[in-house]
């Protein structure tokens, strides 16, 4: 495998606009998804979604460091096409809502299982490496689909709707916040819970404004949920690239500002 990439991370910085990104992220992928399978022929939608997130991951394996716009495009386009893997588990195959979300939650701890003793660390600061850039993606990908699953599994099967099961996994995702905080809480256990409940998350409140009162929602139309989503994502990435900029500028020493500002 080539390290080339060592001690270059590819991966962004743990801040608030992150999470708020991350979770904007996962409401778009809920909302696209249904607008496409609902607007052109299931299989072409998913065909395109596939190629779509090979493309982004193509850009972002060879990106030889992070760059906001490339990751962030990336992060959308596994929400929406885990969404859809997720769907067709249960859609076109029959399987449960709640053997589906056990099973994507089985196949998340073996990746993790793998990634760790093969790199002894999960931790999302140490990606600097081609292989652990694959494991990591490996694991977002398929906490999309467990969290979509997840998320469906209590708005339908535990009959509490869509905005009750964003109210319910607002509160799941204090616990690990609040464990790291005040309990110490191992930092990697804690990113990565928070991280898969962020999916079911944002995709419980963009469903129950996206669907129609007869399935409990505001019945704003998934398009519409989409696009003002994808607005607001393209804000975040900006910002997040202008303060990525300013980190990379090499600050002029005082005495050489002082003498420009003279």
């Amino acid at each position: 495998m080539n390290d080339r990439l060592r001690g270059i991370s590819k991966v962004p910085e743990i801040t608030a606009l992150f999470w708020v990104t991350k979770i904007l992220t996962t409401g778009m992928g809920e909302t696209t998804s249904d607008f496409v399978v609902t607007t052109i022929d299931p299989v072409i939608g998913v065909a395109i979604a596939f190629v779509l997130l090979v493309a982004a991951l193509v850009m972002q394996f060879r990106a030889h460091r992070y760059v906001p716009w490339i990751y962030w495009l990336t992060v959308v386009l596994v929400s929406i096409f885990g969404t859809m893997a997720a769907d067709v588990v249960h859609v076109q195959f029959g399987v449960p809502y709640e053997v589906s979300t056990a099973g994507f939650a089985v196949a998340l701890a073996a990746i993790f299982t793998i990634w760790y003793l093969s790199e002894r660390t999960l931790s999302i600061h140490s990606i600097d490496t081609r292989r652990r850039e694959v494991f990591y993606w490996a694991a977002v990908l398929t906490t999309f689909a467990l969290g979509t699953a997840a998320g469906d599994w209590t708005a339908t099967v535990l009959g509490l709707g869509y905005f009750a099961s964003g109210l319910l996994f607002l509160a799941a995702i204090c616990v690990p916040a609040l464990a790291y905080r005040y309990l110490r809480l191992n930092a990697v256990i804690a990113f990565w819970a928070a991280y898969v409940l962020t999916r079911p998350l944002g995709a419980s409140f963009a469903d129950w404004l996206g669907v129609g009162p007869e399935r409990g929602g505001v019945g704003t139309g998934t398009g519409v949920v989409s696009l003002v989503l994808a607005i607001a994502i393209a804000v975040c990435v900006l910002r997040l690239t202008v303060v990525r900029e300013r980190s990379l500028r090499p600050e002029r020493p005082f005495s050489q500002s002082r003498r420009s500002a003279d």
